[in-house]
């Protein structure tokens, strides 16, 4: 088995819409959350829904990055995917040492173009309108993939995986798999989403899991999860090519584990969750006493914030409250089928720079569920203990569908 590091990395956030803004609100810790506003679809003022906050990606402006055939042909989601992917490519350098067919496209992506259905949706029940014709290439889940290859003109596999929070998560775990058995040389992988649309919002709304205050895992008053939108994308390829062409690595994606509560719908299981740690770590030919950091799925509801500080504690028993754990949640939102990637490279920051991002919504410790026992980093970053440097990212879906990441710090 081959080696498998991170040598581009691509963003398009509400926390920032290049790597370098990404990397500075979430070690100064500014939120990208902000009012909805009223939406056009809102019947006399008011947008029907118990909560006014979210976390959009601001001032994104397709046609300053694409032509206007491919904003045409597509919806916001691709776009994100797209852009984000770009930024990736051309840190990596990645055209130019791989071949085209060697190169995969895996990305996750949980709700499709779901602004360009609801719209002609609307056309069609209300006013028995005729609908667009390029409605199913911007629905569908893999129109970002797709879309990818296009622009990159790569002809390896190119696919989506769609597994609700944890698309992203599963989608790099399985590029990671495909890179290290030498299937591919290299990947563009990660998860891209734009899902902040009247019927998505009232959907949610409907499930009551929805903060109406503010996002703050793992607190003692929690109330819900900030629903967002973004993408977050990596170039990854094996150690050795990457040494051979004198690439930047920025960090290595050494384990991967996954599992299924097989219980429940919405309701999720220490159980499960636990089994994807244990196997994530076991992949990484690792122990739990080298993990420095876990980076919490933690949405701020009271079931997974719970749920997931048992499992944390299952997997690594006396360890359990000893290991830094933080949900970064709070600053850039719930983005659906994106979030594993955009946590993930929240990780792998943290791991570069050798700090770890503090939990987002809470700042002491007398805000912390005194239930949860765990070592929630409050405040300010923490210094990475160099003795430690592997990390977990954990991605918990709907479903009972659980996905989890290893990485670690890479040194010469």
């Amino acid at each position: 088995m081959k080696r498998v590091v991170i040598t581009g990395l691509g963003c398009l956030t509400p926390i920032g819409s290049s790597v370098s803004e990404f990397q500075n609100a979430l070690f100064s810790g500014w939120s990208g959350i902000g009012p909805i506003g009223v939406l056009p679809e809102a019947i006399d003022g008011s947008n029907g829904i118990r909560f006014n906050q979210m976390a959009a990606i601001p001032n994104f402006d397709p046609d300053v990055h694409l032509t206007s055939s491919v904003v045409t042909a597509t919806n916001r989601t691709a776009q994100y995917a797209i852009v984000a992917a770009r930024q990736a490519v051309k840190q990596a350098n990645l055209m130019k040492h791989h071949a085209a067919e060697d190169i995969a496209v895996i990305l996750g992506c949980s709700t499709g173009g779901r602004s360009s259905e609801e719209v002609e949706t609307a056309k069609l029940y209300y006013r028995n309108a005729r609908v667009h014709p390029l409605t199913v290439t911007r629905t569908m889940a893999s129109a970002g993939a797709s879309h990818i290859s296009i622009d990159l003109r790569i002809t390896g596999p190119v696919f989506a995986i769609t597994t609700a929070c944890a698309s992203a998560t599963h989608a790099m775990g399985l590029a990671f798999q495909m890179v290290r058995s030498g299937a591919v040389t290299a990947a563009i992988t990660g998860g891209h989403e734009a899902p902040l649309t009247f019927g998505f919002l009232r959907a949610w709304d409907s499930i009551r899991v929805v903060s109406p205050t503010s996002c703050r895992p793992f607190a003692k008053d929690r109330d819900g999860m900030t629903l967002g939108e973004g993408a977050a994308i990596f170039v990854i390829e094996t150690l050795e090519s990457a040494r051979a062409r004198n690439a930047e690595i920025l960090g290595e994606i050494v384990g991967f584990g996954m599992s299924a509560d097989a219980t429940h719908i919405t309701q999720p299981q220490p159980s499960g969750a636990a089994r994807a740690m244990r196997k994530a770590l076991a992949d990484a030919n690792s122990f739990p006493e080298e993990v420095g950091y876990i980076n919490a799925h933690g949405t701020g509801t009271q079931a997974n914030d719970s749920v997931e500080a048992v499992a944390i504690n299952e997997t690594f028993g006396e360890l359990g409250p000893t290991i830094p754990v933080s949900s970064t949640k709070g600053l850039h939102g719930h983005s659906m089928g994106a979030t594993g990637a955009v946590e993930a490279l929240a990780t792998i920051l943290g791991l570069k720079e050798g700090k770890l991002p503090a939990n987002a919504g809470i700042t002491t410790k007398d805000q912390v569920d005194p239930n949860i026992n765990l070592d929630i980093i409050l405040g300010e970053p923490r210094i990475l203990d160099p003795e430690k440097d592997l990390a977990l990212s954990n991605s918990l879906a709907f479903g009972g569908l659980n996905a989890v990441l290893a990485f670690r710090r890479y040194t010469e």
